[in-house]
């Protein structure tokens, strides 16, 4: 599969862009497990123009992560231009427009998913950002507004006409929210229409090797798109291409596995963001890592308090020693709802 120039093999596998989680020290992680392409945060235009702190900072990314996308969302055609030409100038390989996000306070403003209520707007959008920028435009979306409107298959081929350069559908609508089983089936007609050109990724309740290996060969995607089940498990990129590639299921890693994994992941985010603002973005990923461990709710405390970097190393030498022998076969972190 390529997106544009950018070749990335056979059946790959895309992080998906998550809002306080797909921070760059969550990125490295899943990449170092194997994920194929990852995703920023997604990124609002508005914030951008205005010179936000925040959103400007959601813009860093490093050469390890590459190819890396930076995704960006708004309700306004000239705004998000021009966010694509601020995000281009950060020298990702690819810029991601989100015309997926379901949440109220994006979808309710016409961003996200609420772009699926205006196609034509959807597509002017589209044009103009591929029009500004070199690199290669993507975009991320939905089956529909709701069930009376999946509208996803015109929606492909118009957004092809344009010049995107690969299409990642999720497999609900937007009223959906995350309830319910996500459907493949018009993600599978969209990759399967002759008329599509374009690389096509689907995503929506991946949660396995077998899961991922059943919509590759039975719908036939391009690229598999995994969100909320690598949270509190970057490892799942690992699982999925050793199943892709034996048939085996890998056994979920040791406690102290975990341990290591976490220390890893909690000294790259104190590496970039500082002890601070280090330690407070690491406290939604550390105590995930443990889920599902028996009377562990004074060590997740810890987990979730402590500003202290080396207290919480000690935390979690801790955990490896008191929870070592503890059967983790069976203990996979259940999924957000954050993938957008």
């Amino acid at each position: 599969m390529k997106i544009a120039d950018i070749e990335l093999g056979d059946r790959p596998l895309f992080l998906a862009p998550m809002e306080d989680v797909t921070d760059p020290s969550f990125r490295y992680m899943c990449k170092r497990f194997g994920a194929d392409v990852v995703y920023t945060e997604f990124i609002s235009s508005d914030g951008l123009i205005r010179d936000a702190g925040k959103s400007l900072a959601k813009l860093r990314i490093a050469e390890s992560e590459r190819p890396v996308g930076i995704q960006l969302y708004g309700h306004l055609v000239e705004p998000m231009v021009e966010a694509a030409r601020i995000a281009e100038a950060a020298d990702p390989d690819i810029i991601d427009i989100n015309f997926g996000c379901p949440v109220k306070k994006i979808a309710g403003r016409g961003a996200g998913s609420g772009m699926m209520r205006d196609v034509p707007l959807m597509v002017e959008m589209t044009r103009r950002i591929v029009e500004a920028v070199k690199k290669p435009v993507t975009v991320k979306t939905r089956l529909g507004w709701d069930e009376e409107s999946k509208n996803i298959e015109e929606i492909a081929l118009r957004l092809q006409d344009v010049g995107i350069a690969a299409l990642t559908i999720h497999g609900r609508t937007r009223a959906q929210m995350y309830r319910g089983e996500a459907d493949w089936t018009l993600i599978g007609k969209v990759k399967n229409n002759p008329a599509i050109r374009i690389p096509i990724i689907g995503n929506g309740d991946i949660d396995s090797g077998p899961k991922a290996r059943e919509m590759f060969d039975r719908y036939g995607v391009d690229g598999v798109m995994i969100g909320r089940a690598t949270y509190g498990r970057p490892w799942i990129f690992r699982e999925v291409k050793h199943f892709l590639e034996t048939g085996e299921v890998m056994p979920q890693p040791s406690v102290a596995e975990r341990v290591e994994i976490a220390k890893e992941h909690l000294a790259k985010s104190l590496e970039i963001k500082g002890d601070r603002v280090g330690i407070l973005e690491m406290r939604r990923h550390l105590s995930n890592y443990f889920k599902g461990l028996p009377n562990f709710k004074e060590t997740r405390l810890k987990l979730v308090t402590l500003f202290d970097p080396n207290e919480l190393y000690a935390t979690l030498d801790s955990i490896a020693d008191r929870w070592g022998d503890f059967d983790v076969s069976g203990v996979i972190p259940a999924p957000l709802s954050h993938d957008v």
